[in-house]
């Protein structure tokens, strides 16, 4: 490819921490998506779907790593479209009155071709080994 070819390619990385201030909800609202997804319960997928509905009950961060989707971050931006998606989400212990519990540079750089996770798969959602949910589009 020239470089004028690669130049139409952007990488936006986000990284946002988000409070879960009432999981009920969350989950509730992931159960929901999960309906919609799968439809009726039985069928071909119904062990994935409990899987899934399982994920979501248990774990805040599988339930917004469910409902998430970088889709709808670009969709209505004029003059992009969105080629491939990657996403993960993970509880973490954090400290909002830490002045360097903000650390933009953790070294989490990782190859982003050691996919070798297995978990819910939901919406292209992988499990990696560490328990964090990692999602593709």
């Amino acid at each position: 490819m020239s470089t004028s070819e690669t130049s139409r390619y952007v990488r936006l990385r986000v990284e946002m921490v988000l409070e879960i201030t009432d999981a009920e909800a969350l989950s509730g609202t992931a159960l929901e998506s999960l309906a919609a997804e799968y439809g009726e319960p039985g069928g071909d997928s119904a062990e994935e779907r409990t899987h899934a509905e399982n994920a979501v009950r248990e774990d805040g961060a599988e339930a917004l790593a469910s409902l998430i989707d970088p889709f709808d971050l670009v969709s209505e931006v004029p003059g992009v479209e969105l080629t491939q998606a990657s996403w993960t989400s993970e509880s973490i212990a954090y400290d909002p009155q830490d002045p360097d519990g903000w650390d933009l540079d953790d070294g989490d750089d990782e190859d982003d071709g050691d996919e070798h996770g297995a978990g819910v798969p939901h919406n292209g959602e992988e499990n990696d080994d560490d328990g964090s949910a990692e999602r593709r589009a």
